[in-house]
């Protein structure tokens, strides 16, 4: 298998969002898109798959290295081999490689969040520096798309977030900050509960209609500072942004039942997103 191979065939089985609009790129976009992508997902399976976090924090270690070492024109892993061709093309940095490592080590450094804040800064790590490296990707001509790149990856990692929250507590995660369980009065035992009732109550609804409300919102912001100039370019990114949408919308629709189950949208429904935001522009 070669890098090229190796990197599409992680995009391919993630069943992510993201390769939906990979479709619609030109090769040598669609190629670095799907390399930085399969770069992102290995460094996530750390945090999310290794359950002793000593040997998870030596992994993320282990990568800091081979992002050291691939910018030095020496990279070891596949998708970094596939990757090294077009990050000088692409403006790719090792900075942007290290923030998603930072953010994924804070997975396994914390498994709470005080305020917002804190949790938006985590967000920014994970999702709006892949926003921004995306962006750049995707051919921004622009420098105030990065501010939308960044806005846009916010409101899509709250999604996952409101959509996960059962599966990150069987993770033992929370991410819905603790100032906010505390200001509708829910209690970090009732998102833990593993069997039925489980936790829900008209607590927890009202807790998760203001996550949503705030998601939505951030949709809105980040669709309003991208540059009318880089609209196209952008295509892709925006048929992800209409595909988490969707989900929210669905997530929504089922009163936030998200603690006993994974609510997600088939292949067909996400493909067929992409095509009317490819149809229309937006």
């Amino acid at each position: 298998m070669t890098p090229e191979q190796y990197v599409q065939d992680k995009a391919q089985k993630s069943g992510s969002s993201f390769y939906y609009a990979f479709m619609f790129l030109p090769p040598a976009r669609r190629q670095a898109m799907t390399a930085f992508y399969a770069f992102c997902r290995e460094v996530d399976d750390v945090a999310d798959d290794v359950s002793d976090p000593g040997v998870a924090a030596t992994k993320l270690a282990w990568w800091r290295s081979e992002v050291a070492s691939t910018f030095a024109g020496h990279p070891s892993h596949p998708a970094m081999q596939a990757l090294l061709p077009h990050v000088e093309a692409y403006g790719i940095e090792p900075s942007h490689l290290l923030a998603v490592i930072e953010g994924c080590q804070m997975d396994l450094d914390q498994t709470r969040y005080l305020d917002f804040a804190g949790l938006a800064r985590y967000c920014d790590l994970v999702a709006g520096v892949v926003g921004e490296v995306a962006a750049s990707i995707f051919g921004r001509t622009l420098a105030s798309t990065v501010d939308y790149a960044h806005r846009l990856g916010l409101a899509m990692q709250l999604t996952n977030i409101i959509r996960d929250v059962g599966d990150d507590a069987r993770r033992g995660r929370i991410y819905l900050p603790v100032s906010e369980l505390q200001q509708f009065d829910v209690k970090a035992s009732e998102i833990l509960k593993r069997d039925a009732p489980w936790g829900y109550s008209e607590r927890f609804s009202a807790l998760m209609k203001f996550q949503a409300a705030r998601a939505d919102a951030l949709y809105d912001e980040a669709l309003a500072l991208l540059p009318d100039e880089d609209r196209n370019a952008q295509r892709p990114a925006l048929m992800v942004a209409n595909i988490y949408r969707r989900l929210l919308r669905e997530v929504e629709a089922t009163g936030f039942q998200v603690l006993h189950q994974r609510i997600s949208l088939t292949p067909l429904r996400k493909l067929w997103i992409a095509c009317q935001t490819q149809w229309r522009g937006r």
